[in-house]
């Protein structure tokens, strides 16, 4: 399921969640400069219900705000894998991962690294592994 938001600069913390049955994503940030843009959020769970999965993007592939910070929750998963880009693909430009020193990932969250981070955001990416009831 997708949904679209605005990104809102003024400095601001703003946060935008979706939730899929027991699974859900939050998306947290302050952003300066510009004027809104519309960003999209994809959550989804596999098949086997075995990992729930957030994406967070702009689709004109890049963002042109300065953001201060940001950080990415999930509820009811924990991350396998999470990877933060400073420009989303589009057309014949290819995702631009963000240095891994510039964020963090913990247990349910990715969020910058302060003092590393260069402001440039425009997608996130995050696999979580569900909790499966052992047979």
């Amino acid at each position: 399921s997708t949904a679209e938001f605005d990104v809102r600069p003024g400095g601001e913390v703003h946060s935008f969640s979706r939730s899929l049955g027991d699974y859900g994503c939050t998306f947290t940030y302050s952003a300066q400069g510009g004027t809104n843009e519309q960003w999209q959020m994809n959550v989804a769970v596999s098949e086997d219900s075995g990992l729930f999965s957030c994406s967070i993007w702009r689709p004109q592939g890049k963002s042109y705000l300065f953001f201060t910070q940001f950080k990415a929750e999930v509820k009811g998963a924990k991350i396998e894998y999470a990877m933060a880009y400073s420009q989303a693909a589009v057309g014949a430009q290819s995702d631009i991962p963000l240095k891994q020193e510039e964020f963090e990932v913990a247990e349910t969250t990715v969020s910058h690294r302060e003092g590393k981070f260069r402001f440039e955001l425009s997608k996130l990416m995050i696999v979580a592994k569900t909790p499966r009831d052992e047979l």
